[in-house]
């Protein structure tokens, strides 16, 4: 919906115009998947696709949330706050206002109109940018002094609390602090990061294989318990390893008959995925789009073989793409098991890539593909206009 039309939805809906509007973007991770909870690197970038969040404050305690997608309402109190079973996009609202009040912010009362055409489901973050856009909102509804950082900080503990899944801080930190036409290299152990420019000339593309996001929270944290076994083991014998992050497949090897077969393969894939990802930022520094582009490919199968959080769908349309007009890479992205791959296409070829993968998609799976062109863009703000 757009932002005049969710202006015009919320006076119909509060009988009063909103004070402020804020749009936190979904992202897309173009390398890292699933190392940001094993202390790892990511290179995600923000997309001009959003949340956007309408609000006044109320002068008692109630905070009144109205879901324009899912075309529900939902109230709770400052003094009481619970997760929703009815409506479970709400905790997401609920957790950050929690984890707000946790850390002794004195918050108004709100209400609030929230909508977005971030893709649920689909692996392209909608759920981190609903709580940084929360996150943004009561921070300027209440003047508090936090900054982004923080705000993403906030915003993951209120999944884990509230949502119950375990991320890690890849997905907030980019909604919140990504700049325009750069990805972010993070440091998910020490939150330092350096915007790099994406190459001119390319293009981000998402696929959306429409098949929807099935890795649930308990497939989600048991891979993080498979990559904690791991870690285990590996202290065990050479001490000083936390995470991942701190081992190398060298001695990953030397474990090899004191792991499962399954905690070791995991751990394969965080440790060559850090790897890919250094190696990654390096080669679009350098100009090298071509082998930037083999660790795209690299990272999916990786993640088929090894994480085995992939799909047919999802490595159809990866297949797809390596046969398409002006493809340098392509893999999957976000957590798994449906939603999106991300591709770096060519730019004057990017209409005959998509002419290319649509329909061989339908053609192979009997499902119609979307496919977003993606501007890489800037963190959360507060609209100037809406």
């Amino acid at each position: 919906m757009g932002r005049e039309n969710l202006a015009g939805t919320f006076q119909q809906h509060y009988g009063r115009a909103h004070s402020i509007c804020v749009q936190a973007p979904g992202r897309v991770n173009l390398i890292g998947e699933h190392t940001d909870y094993n202390d790892g690197f990511v290179f995600p970038a923000a997309i001009d696709r959003y949340v956007t969040v309408l609000a006044s404050p109320r002068v008692d305690q109630l905070i009144r949330a109205y879901s324009v997608d899912f075309g529900q309402t939902t109230d709770f109190s400052l003094n009481d706050i619970k997760p929703s079973e009815d409506c479970p996009w709400s905790n997401f609202v609920r957790g950050v206002v929690a984890q707000y009040r946790k850390r002794g912010f004195e918050l108004p009362g709100a209400d609030l109109a929230i909508s977005g055409d971030v893709p649920i489901g689909a692996g392209l973050s909608s759920s981190a940018a609903i709580e940084v856009a929360v996150a943004e909102t009561f921070r300027v509804l209440g003047d508090l002094e936090i900054d982004r950082t923080q705000m993403a900080l906030m915003s993951q503990a209120a999944e884990h609390e509230f949502v119950g899944v375990k991320c890690g801080i890849m997905d907030q930190f980019i909604s919140a602090l990504a700049q325009r036409g750069t990805a972010l290299f993070l440091d998910c152990r020490d939150l330092s990061y350096s915007a790099v420019p994406l190459s001119e000339g390319l293009s981000i593309v998402v696929c959306n294989s429409a098949v929807e996001r099935r890795l649930d929270s308990s497939e989600y944290n048991l891979r993080r318990s498979e990559c904690e076994e791991a870690v285990r083991v590996l202290n065990q014998k050479y001490g000083g390893i936390e995470a991942l992050r701190d081992a190398s497949l060298e001695q990953l090897e030397a474990v090899r008959s004191e792991l499962p077969d399954v905690p070791y393969r995991r751990a394969r894939h965080v440790i060559s995925e850090n790897n890919r990802v250094v190696a990654a930022v390096e080669a679009l520094q350098a100009g090298k789009t071509q082998e930037f582009g083999e660790l795209l490919y690299r990272s999916h199968t990786s993640l088929r073989d090894d994480y085995e959080v992939s799909c047919k769908e999802l490595d159809v349309l990866v297949d797809l793409a390596r046969q398409a007009p002006g493809i340098v890479g392509a893999r999957m992205t976000g957590a798994g098991f449906g939603g999106c791959t991300v591709n770096l296409v060519e730019s004057k070829a990017v209409q005959e890539f998509c002419d290319s993968v649509q329909p061989a998609y339908e053609t192979e799976t009997g499902i119609q593909c979307p496919t977003y062109v993606c501007l890489p863009s800037a963190g959360v703000g507060v609209c100037g206009t809406c």
